[in-house]
């Protein structure tokens, strides 16, 4: 796996696959996956991160992109097939995309019992971020395991606002004279990690199931780039993070 990998432990003689999903073309930032974040490629940050783990015994991107490709194997993932155009549109089912994936590799004989996915959109998603969540999908005896953050408001707090704007039904009346503290806390999906038994996988086709968890990611590690304002957000997070 490259000089990272100086030391690898096993999970009860499990293979643990990382598969990154990385498609070519966006419409809201153009080439999102290999524009230039503080000197590497966005797709860069996850597969370095990846490699360093104690558990995972091989990263995989998947693209339906030549340039994509060419970069995920110069930070060194593998990258043995190309995605089927079908699975590369805007339609296409992130589910679908994994299956493939496992498929691929079961169809070469290579068989893995654990697979992790790792969006690119989630840079500051740390190595400690994917060992802890793999150390406790093992804790938890769990089928899957799915990366959330606290939600930075309460969804309590939302509304949908009519044609005129009025806010006489806005927040509920028993909601609004409430303190932020007397309010539950929600949390969000993150989009960082994703990760479950492939048997589950397989016949579920589904993240979610009676075993499924929540990792709960500290939120300075939780941005998800979709818009320019996540990129610079996160790019002015790792500058911050340098300089202290």
């Amino acid at each position: 796996m490259g000089p990272y990998k100086n030391e690898r432990h096993m999970i009860k003689d499990k293979k643990l696959l990382a598969l990154i999903p990385a498609r070519g073309g966006s419409k809201a930032i153009p080439d999102k996956n290999i524009k230039n974040l503080n000197g590497k490629p966005l797709i860069a940050w996850t597969i370095e991160a990846a490699r360093k783990s104690r558990y995972i015994d091989k990263v995989v991107v998947s693209t339906d992109d030549d340039e994509i490709m060419t970069i995920a194997k110069k930070y060194g993932s593998e990258a043995p097939f190309k995605r089927p155009k079908e699975l590369a549109s805007d339609n296409a089912k992130m589910m679908d995309v994994v299956i493939h994936c496992i498929k691929f590799f079961q169809n070469s004989g290579e068989e893995y019992d654990i697979i992790i996915l790792l969006q690119p959109t989630a840079p500051l998603r740390s190595t400690y971020d994917i060992d802890r969540a793999i150390g406790y999908f093992v804790k938890k005896k769990a089928q899957a395991v799915i990366s959330v953050v606290a939600c930075e408001h309460s969804p309590q707090w939302a509304g949908v606002l009519p044609h005129d704007h009025n806010m006489k039904n806005f927040i509920p009346e028993n909601i609004r004279e409430k303190n932020r503290q007397e309010i539950k806390a929600f949390h969000r999906i993150n989009g960082a990690v994703y990760l479950a038994d492939i048997d589950f996988i397989m016949h579920k086709r589904d993240w979610y199931g009676t075993k499924t968890f929540a990792y709960v990611m500290k939120r300075e590690n939780s941005v998800d780039i979709d818009n320019l304002f996540d990129f610079m957000l996160a790019e002015f997070i790792m500058n911050r993070k340098r300089s202290l």
